[in-house]
């Protein structure tokens, strides 16, 4: 059985969001619980909320009988905002979203039910 969750319109920046993603894809969700307090990066504490809310729609009791299938991320819209520049120029700034989808799985890959 499968359970997803997805994170829209967060303002991250896909790219970093991505990086830490990585670290959890494949592994159980007991292992990412254990992983994601130690990265140094502000997306971890998104990507920590959305599979916690992943695992908690799977509706299994132990986290160590979970693993994490499949997760990513899709840049979102770019909101772009004006920064004053010289001579009364403007020069203009993206704000980064994107969105987080990751699927959490109790079926391991040498199991068969």
């Amino acid at each position: 059985m499968e359970s997803i969750a997805k994170a829209k319109y967060a303002r991250y920046s896909p790219r970093k969001v991505g990086q830490v993603l990585g670290l959890i894809r494949g592994k159980t969700v007991a292992n990412a619980y254990g992983v994601l307090p130690t990265v140094p990066r502000a997306a971890a504490l998104l990507v920590f909320k959305t599979l916690k809310s992943a695992y908690s729609n799977l509706n299994v009791a132990d986290p160590h009988k979970a693993m994490v299938k499949q997760a990513w991320v899709d840049s979102g819209p770019v909101l772009k905002r004006v920064m004053p520049m010289a001579m009364g120029g403007r020069g203009i700034v993206k704000r980064k979203t994107c969105h987080v989808t990751i699927v959490v799985t109790d079926e391991f890959k040498g199991n068969k039910k």
